[in-house]
């Protein structure tokens, strides 16, 4: 699905920096314009991480091109693969000592988690190595 994104130009000291309005609080940044779509995708799949939510639909580029918010910039259509957001959980049931399980309780607790958001996070670290 094709999302407006707006570019705050970067130079050679510094990043170009990604706003992207459908999704409030989301951004990113890339030193290389190839990098912007990869990037965008992942800030967006981050936002929608965990959330259990409709996607936003693309907002109009006419509109937004008059917004007072995003001068001096440039505007790109990114094609975001909406297959990948994480937007509705999937209820699991699986099995674990119960000394792990609470190990894993108190130390998402300690770091402001759930259990839920904990074990995924795990996961993915896991699945990057």
């Amino acid at each position: 699905m094709l999302y407006p994104v707006y570019i705050h130009l970067g130079d050679a000291a510094h990043a170009h920096g990604v706003s992207i309005p459908d999704f409030p609080g989301c951004f990113s940044a890339a030193d290389d314009w190839q990098d912007l779509p990869r990037m965008v995708q992942e800030a967006i799949e981050l936002w929608c991480e965990g959330q259990n939510l409709e996607l936003p639909k693309p907002s109009s580029l006419d509109k937004l091109v008059t917004d007072a918010d995003y001068v001096d910039g440039v505007w790109l259509l990114i094609d975001v693969d909406v297959t990948k957001l994480d937007t509705k959980p999937v209820r699991l049931n699986i099995s674990m000592p119960q000394s792990l399980v609470s190990e894993i309780d108190s130390y998402a607790k300690a770091h402001g988690a759930t259990r839920s958001g904990f074990l995924a996070q795990a996961a993915r670290e896991a699945m990057r190595h």
